[in-house]
């Protein structure tokens, strides 16, 4: 493994990471405007306890929505659910146990939540680990790509029929899948996606980020083919502060606590374009974006690539075990 193949993803994630810290110095937060109640509505955000997933849940509660968080820690949903009664006066917020990075705790979760015989309005893709080391899921994945995708992709394609049940034509269902700056920089080895060859947390992380914003685009195409009243966008929170940098090395740590009460985003100003993209009466029936900042933004060069779209959705639904019929290419 040569020096270069562990630097230069570093620097590209740093890089990245500093043109959205100067762009939040000057600009200030998406404000998010007042929207309607959305009594009946049920959504379901992963990694709803803590942090953006959070304050997503805790804000689509306000609007009267039906959520369940859902997460690997029993106590921290609970505490969330509890939270979010005492402040929102909604009981309608529940805890489901759900570990994305195992593939039998999906399928559990999805069996969980249909025996419950509810709709589904929203589906919040939120959950995430960044920079971890090497390691790998339950079942085998490396864990950034495991659980920050593969986790979400099978998560989707299970709750997909609900979805399209729940939706109508007066009023959508919507996927929020919450992807970052970073996969400007992702690079995307479908021969190497578990990055055997060379591990790098950064490039790991970066990777897993584009994949979903390419997964999100293919989704709505074919959506879109089918007529179906789904829509599904990508959305980048910014630079927010987070449990998740406890893994970036100690210099950037030292910085960090110096800077980020100025130029990090707070997780409620994180979850703005989160909650946009799941309860904006404007965006209704549109998908295929990726928003940021509350505004469409283009994304990544790569993450446009119809043909990388494609064999990833293959790829994806080999490595999850779902079997595929077969379709005509859009």
């Amino acid at each position: 493994m040569s020096v270069l193949s562990v630097v230069i993803p570093v620097l590209k994630v740093y890089y990245i990471g500093l043109k959205v810290l100067l762009y939040q110095l000057f600009n200030k937060s998406f404000p998010l405007p007042v929207f309607p109640k959305q009594n009946g509505r049920v959504a379901i955000v992963t990694g709803g306890a803590k942090g953006i997933g959070y304050e997503t849940a805790r804000h689509l509660a306000r609007l009267g929505m039906h959520i369940i968080i859902a997460g690997n820690s029993e106590n921290e949903g609970q505490e969330a659910v509890k939270r979010i009664k005492e402040e929102n006066l909604n009981q309608k917020v529940e805890f489901i146990h759900l570990d994305l990075t195992s593939l039998k705790s999906v399928h559990w979760f999805v069996k969980k939540f249909n025996d419950r015989g509810l709709p589904l309005h929203i589906l919040v893709n939120n959950a995430g680990v960044m920079l971890v080391p090497e390691r790998t899921t339950q079942d085998g994945f490396e864990e950034h790509i495991g659980l920050n995708y593969l986790g979400h992709f099978l998560l989707t394609k299970l709750l997909l029929d609900k979805l399209k049940q729940s939706g109508c034509q007066e009023s959508s269902a919507r996927i929020v899948t919450v992807s970052s700056a970073t996969h400007y920089c992702g690079e995307l080895d479908l021969e190497d996606l578990q990055s055997c060859s060379c591990y790098s947390s950064h490039r790991a992380y970066a990777q897993s980020k584009l994949a979903l914003v390419l997964f999100t685009y293919y989704l709505q195409q074919r959506l879109t083919a089918e007529g179906s009243h789904v829509t599904t966008n990508a959305v980048d929170p910014g630079v927010v502060n987070t449990d998740l940098y406890q893994n970036i090395c100690w210099p950037a740590q030292l910085l960090k606590g110096l800077v980020a009460g100025l130029l990090f985003r707070t997780p409620e100003e994180g979850a703005s374009t989160s909650i946009y993209a799941a309860a904006a009466p404007e965006l209704e029936g549109v998908g295929g974006c990726y928003l940021y900042n509350g505004q469409r933004t283009k994304s990544a060069d790569a993450s446009y690539d119809e043909e990388l779209q494609s064999r990833l959705w293959t790829l994806s639904c080999s490595l999850v075990g779902i079997q595929e019929q077969h379709r005509k290419a859009y």
